[in-house]
């Protein structure tokens, strides 16, 4: 009985986790795609304390948005999901059914006992309940195998009829269905650039030797860097600092700088990385910097000031422009 029913709730765990991917829109596509709307939501709610574990545990945060919103569909789709649940304890039922007569036949034309009975019906379910092969059971007595195969149908109608009338237990769903997306959704790179934390958008851990890269890094002040011997953050794009003449030092231990030219000297995580020297500075970030900007400085304990003064033109971007830039980022 237990076997079965955790059989039935797998399976509709599985069916569940697929209607999510095609019905939540964040779970479509890539990973790419998942960060867009994850940005989108962290916008929509401007929590910094989202955007810190966002930024510094990417990985924990996506795992907490793939939770959260497969928990809201669980609790929206409660019909959807029952009429599903029900439809695979009909499966299983037929599935079961099927076994109990395969095996009562070749019993009876084979003249074989118990074992044997067991041992048929066990292999042609292996499979679908996921038990290993039963045998050897101590019920050698058993010679009325027609008695036999309807006492197991009898008490698996009334079992899966018993299911039916149930609700769901959507605690033993949840657990499987975020295994199965999380598995989907965050098996892959999850290296962070050394200027920015932005994540590489690699779709395996491994990258046979390829470099990390991202489509839009972010300014570098988001995650503290700062001009060394001052309290100026720094509000440079990675792209836009790697075709300046500035240095950086790699560490805090670094006596001497490195040409941001030159970054991949640097050698460790800096020569993994490929960060392509042009303009993309995506809006959004800018937007990030000016309304954060006090909560930045009070978590670094220093001030966009100086050369890392915020640019007068950033402030006047919208919390709509900077949604209206994530459609660029896939």
């Amino acid at each position: 009985c237990r076997i079965f029913i955790n059989s039935v709730y797998n399976e509709t765990a599985i069916n569940v986790a697929a209607d999510m991917r095609a019905s939540i829109p964040a779970f479509r596509s890539n990973r790419s795609n998942l960060e867009k709307h994850i940005l989108k939501t962290l916008a929509e709610e401007e929590n910094f304390e989202n955007y810190r574990e966002y930024i510094h545990n990417p990985k924990q945060y996506f795992t907490k948005f793939i939770m959260n919103q497969a928990d809201k569909y669980l609790n929206n789709e409660k019909n959807k999901i029952q009429t599903i649940f029900r439809g695979n304890l009909e499966n299983k039922k037929l599935k079961i059914n099927n076994a109990v007569f395969v095996a009562t036949d070749k019993v009876i034309n084979e003249k074989g006992n118990a074992d044997m009975w067991m041992e048929c019906f066990s292999k042609f379910l292996i499979e679908d309940l996921k038990f290993t092969e039963i045998s050897n059971v101590d019920s050698m007595e058993i010679t009325d195998f027609d008695f036999l195969s309807k006492i197991v149908t009898v008490g698996l109608t009334k079992m899966v009829k018993n299911q039916k009338g149930a609700d769901i237990k959507l605690e033993m769903l949840q657990k499987r269905s975020d295994e199965i997306l999380t598995d989907h959704l965050c098996q892959c790179c999850w290296a962070q650039c050394p200027f920015c934390k932005a994540v590489c958008i690699g779709t395996m851990k491994d990258h046979d030797g390829e470099e990390h890269c991202v489509p839009f890094h972010w300014a570098d002040g988001i995650i503290g860097w700062h001009y060394r011997g001052t309290k100026n953050l720094s509000c440079d794009f990675c792209t836009t600092a790697v075709q300046s003449n500035k240095g950086f030092f790699p560490s805090s231990e670094s006596e001497k700088s490195v040409p941001f030219k030159q970054y991949r000297t640097a050698g460790g995580e800096y020569a993994t990385w490929n960060i392509t020297p042009d303009c993309s500075e995506l809006p959004y970030w800018k937007w990030f910097l000016c309304r954060f900007q006090k909560d930045l400085e009070n978590l670094y304990g220093k001030k966009f000031q100086g050369s890392g003064k915020i640019p007068n033109e950033w402030k006047k971007y919208t919390k709509e422009d900077a949604l209206e830039s994530l459609n660029n980022y896939i």
